[in-house]
């Protein structure tokens, strides 16, 4: 499948252009920036200050819920006091169950988002049989009530997103395609044809998931069925419910990361459970990475590719240790000087002087890398050290550490270790005739690295070149950062660079190096990014909504306060949703839901089934917990 312009080469595939107010988007514009207000869309004067910190903050586009007629009538006032403050920046309204509201808001802002599954079809999680007339007859009562917004968008001038959401696809969708990415660009399609059929053209298309393999596989898909039918329209980029701190931007970070990087994408929102300019920096980051790619060293074309884009796959590899083959991916840190004399600088084990005793926690990782210096105390058990091989062969070859070889080391040198040999190379060097001689060989551990800036497509085109000469050699992704202190662009750029390889089904392993970023972060990012990735499970997962004026309780006070209670659980998945609007589906990927159902009022839910309803909000953390304990899952931290 076809579904951007090149996998070696950065090119960004040019969409139809889309007028957006005075910001249009799409054709030679920029990437565009935005956010979502999470006050009240009553209360005005909040709604407005909100805005303009967005605004303030680089946010090209503002969006703001319009959950009811009400609403929908006072963008007008919100427009007029933006104004009347100088700001003219566009305004979205976000329409989910109600069509009369999306009709008002039309008619006042620049651009309206729709979501299918809610819009129209309704979602009960149903399961229902529908023969291909009763099918059909659903989808002209689609056509019937969706029809009268795009005339009004016609005459206004007003752009539409159809904006498909992974966790509220309809139960009519859901029968004929189940809870699939071709589910999400099916549903978004129908809407597509009825604007085409009215001649309407000002479209934005967005494949929004909370889970990051998903939401990319729906946007490759949704692009290569554009490719395929003629259309070029504008990609909205976004992971839903991402959650907050480091966990939200590296989740965000690799979903929205591997769509730029293949030329996807016209507009980006990153969904945190922040207040919301502290969105558009971590936009910006990943934006400004494709700013200037024109001059970067040339990538060997592909002639035979055999990664499904749209499915997840993972490459298969010889176990080497507890490398590869069904094994977890192995995480890899090197040691800093601090280290070396000192106890308490090997992040994940923590030392007790009192007791001589090492504790380790779920993020430990799996080896550190020593090169030619070795510590002046004993590492923890299960931690093993890696030299360079010309200082572990002078050392007498122990057995508690591995050598790391060059390819002419590795081929010349008598002595190997018995259990891993970890083999440094190039991505140059995959394609050279002397890589032959060690492909077929089953005593290898490759670190792969690249010196490329296009660093993501370098290291997936070496090993789409593994995968074509069938080498089964575990990878180690290697990845070196010593650009920037700049914490938060650090966690992009990595998450990005590597992240964006495990959503392909590539590596078995990841080793991130920075001598300018504190090797604590280095190692918390490196489980993060394997977490996001669902590679590897070290901790509890939060499915947490960024808040929006829909939002019937403090999202953020609360998912800090569940945080602070479940954070031990690992391996659990629990959703925070502040309305039902998105609640039950994005949760039916998490174990245990906490979704606001009126104020003050939470309703609990185990999977997509409702356990209690309308608790009160302040017992319900209690209660929450109080469900997860009766089920099995809770154990004490």
């Amino acid at each position: 499948m076809i579904y951007c312009n090149s996998l070696t080469k950065y090119s960004r595939f040019v969409t139809r252009e889309v007028k957006v107010g005075d910001v249009p988007l799409g054709g030679n514009n920029p990437i565009r920036l935005q956010s979502m207000t999470t006050t009240d869309t009553m209360n005005t004067k909040a709604t407005v200050e909100q805005a303009i910190r967005i605004i303030e903050a680089g946010g090209e586009y503002v969006r703001i819920t319009a959950p009811s007629i009400k609403d929908a009538n006072n963008l007008a006032e919100i427009k007029k006091e933006l104004k009347k403050r100088g700001y003219n920046t566009p305004l979205i309204a976000d329409i989910h169950f109600t069509p009369n509201a999306a009709e008002t808001a039309a008619r006042i802002v620049e651009k309206v988002r729709v979501n299918p599954g809610n819009y129209i079809d309704k979602k009960k999680f149903e399961i229902i049989e529908y023969s291909d007339i009763q099918y059909n007859t659903e989808l002209e009562k689609i056509f019937e009530r969706f029809s009268p917004l795009v005339k009004i968008c016609k005459e206004y001038g007003t752009a539409i997103r159809i904006g498909t959401n992974h966790g509220s696809l309809s139960d009519r969708i859901m029968s004929r395609f189940g809870d699939t990415p071709a589910g999400m660009v099916e549903s978004a399609m129908e809407f597509v044809r009825i604007c085409e059929d009215l001649n309407f053209y000002e479209i934005v298309l967005s494949m929004k998931a909370s889970n990051p393999q998903v939401m990319v596989s729906a946007y490759r898909l949704l692009a290569g069925r554009m490719i395929e039918s003629g259309m070029n329209y504008p990609l909205h980029l976004g992971v839903t419910e991402a959650g907050d701190g480091e966990d939200g931007r590296i989740k965000s970070s690799i979903g929205i990361g591997s769509l730029l990087e293949d030329g996807l994408g016209d507009t980006v929102r990153v969904s945190l459970t922040e207040e919301p300019e502290f969105e558009i920096p971590v936009c910006r980051n990943l934006v400004e990475r494709y700013s200037d790619r024109s001059n970067k060293k040339e990538i060997p074309s592909i002639k035979t590719n055999p990664l499904n884009p749209a499915e997840y796959y993972k490459r298969i590899s010889n176990e080497s240790g507890k490398i590869g083959g069904k094994n977890v991916p192995a995480v890899i840190i090197s040691a800093n000087q601090a280290a070396y004399d000192f106890y308490g600088e090997i992040p994940g084990y923590i030392y007790n002087e009192v007791y001589d005793k090492w504790n380790i926690v779920d993020i430990a990782p799996d080896f550190i890398y020593c090169g030619n210096r070795d510590f002046n105390y004993k590492l923890p058990l299960g931690l093993k050290k890696i030299f360079d091989y010309q200082f572990w062969k002078e050392k007498g070859y122990p057995d508690d550490s591995y050598p790391i070889f060059s390819s002419e080391e590795f081929l010349s040198t008598e002595k190997y270790s018995g259990e891993i040999n970890f083999l440094k190379i190039s991505t140059e060097e995959i394609y050279k005739e002397e890589f032959r001689k060690i492909t077929d060989r089953n005593d290898a551990v490759i670190v792969l690295y690249t010196e490329n800036e296009n660093a993501f497509a370098d290291l997936r085109r070496a090993f789409i070149e593994l995968i074509n000469l069938q080498s089964k050699l575990p990878v180690i992704i290697f990845k070196k950062h010593n650009e920037s202190r700049d914490i938060e662009k650090f966690v992009v750029d990595s998450s990005v660079d590597t992240g964006s390889l495990f959503i392909e089904g590539l590596g078995d392993g990841i080793w991130i190096e920075s001598t300018k970023i504190p090797n604590e972060i280095i190692n918390r990012c490196s489980f993060g990014i394997l977490q996001a990735t669902r590679t590897r499970i070290s901790k509890t997962e939060y499915i947490s909504c960024p808040s929006c004026g829909r939002t019937l309780f403090d999202l953020q006070e609360t998912t800090a306060r569940i945080k602070e209670k479940t954070s031990h659980l690992k391996g659990l998945k629990i959703g925070i949703m502040g309305c039902i609007v998105n609640g039950p589906g994005e949760m039916a990927d998490a174990d245990y839901g906490y979704v606001g159902s009126g104020p003050g009022k939470i309703t609990l839910y185990k999977k997509k089934e409702i356990v209690k309803r309308n608790i009160d909000a302040k017992t319900a953390v209690d209660e929450l917990i109080n469900l997860i304990k009766i089920n099995g899952d809770w154990f004490e931290p």
